[in-house]
């Protein structure tokens, strides 16, 4: 079934293969090529990967007259940046409510320069921001607007919409099925449509904030209402596996997390954030020589908080 989309990014981002990195792992010519899928340069403003969901997200909410974008995440959040730039670029207006302390945030200072509003919780707890997005719209309805309530992440089976487009994407620019896929995994909703098409290469979702059972729960659910919204068959949640990457906590990079995301810099010019990039990428090292046939990394972006946090280490 066909979803209203408001085109946004630049697409298809590229697949290239790392040949530095295989070269500084010493990888086996017979184990297969590692390829990194570039949705870091999807082409609209700083969104990253978070601008497949959106188009989608978009879509619906101009289809259905919406006139506020309303969501949310914390300060490192690279979902809100995106959706602020992404609801001007369709003609709404954006509201974020945002835990924890906004200042110092270069995420939230570009979403607050696209116009959008922020409101602190003034708390610190994630788990309940999603019913306080859900709050500010019934506010903003009772008052007249016509708000677009979308959960932290953008991650909703319209959500995941974007990341089904983007596993046929991939396919079409395969040369031969790939062993693994790679990806850092937050809210679940980019794992969560690449399973959605049942596609046949086995996902390796690395959870960078939630335990397992909760967000292998959530996955395979969301792939399920995404598939269902799709038209498509039940998604291949059989080719799921979700390692627990959370380290020392959500958004802090663990030496080795830091190690990875340096050897992607120097071998192949990648910029990893601390929250997603370094994490998924650490794993990927982990994995890649024991994995016969060819790794698919797929670097979600998260450019702006990967510049920051180099910054503040000089």
């Amino acid at each position: 079934m066909t979803q209203p989309r408001f085109p946004l990014a630049v697409l298809p981002t590229p697949l290239v293969r790392a040949h530095r990195l295989e070269e500084a792992l010493g990888l086996e010519q017979a184990l297969g090529p590692v390829l990194l899928k570039r949705d870091d340069l999807a082409g609209f403003a700083v969104g990253g990967n978070k601008t497949r969901a959106l188009e989608y997200l978009l879509g619906r909410a101009v289809a259905d007259r919406c006139d506020v974008l309303v969501t949310g995440g914390g300060p490192g959040s690279n979902f809100c940046p995106a959706a602020a730039v992404a609801a001007r670029a369709a003609g709404l207006d954006c509201e974020l409510v945002v835990w924890g302390d906004v200042r110092g945030s270069a995420n939230l200072a570009i979403a607050a320069a696209a116009g959008a509003c922020l409101r602190p919780t003034g708390d610190q707890v994630r788990e309940t921001l999603d019913a306080a997005i859900e709050a500010r719209a019934a506010e903003l309805a009772a008052a007249g607007r016509r708000p677009f309530a979308v959960p932290r992440g953008g991650s909703t089976p319209l959500g995941a919409v974007g990341f089904a487009v983007a596993a046929a994407e991939l396919a079409a620019q395969l040369d031969r099925q790939p062993a693994l896929v790679v990806l850092a995994v937050g809210s679940g909703g980019s794992c969560a449509g690449l399973l959605a098409t049942g596609p046949p290469w086995p996902v390796l979702g690395v959870s960078v904030s939630r335990p397992l059972r909760e967000i292998t729960g959530k996955v395979r659910a969301l792939a399920q209402a995404c598939a269902q919204l799709l038209g498509n068959p039940s998604p291949c949640n059989e080719r799921l596996e979700i390692v627990d990457a959370r380290g020392p906590g959500f958004g802090v990079a663990s030496p080795a997390d830091r190690a990875a995301a340096r050897l992607a810099l120097h071998t192949e010019g990648l910029l990893l954030d601390d929250t997603y990039g370094a994490k998924a990428f650490a794993v990927l090292i982990e994995r890649v020589s024991a994995t016969s046939g060819p790794v698919v990394f797929w670097h979600s972006g998260g450019l702006v908080p990967a510049v920051a946090a180099l910054g503040g280490r000089l």
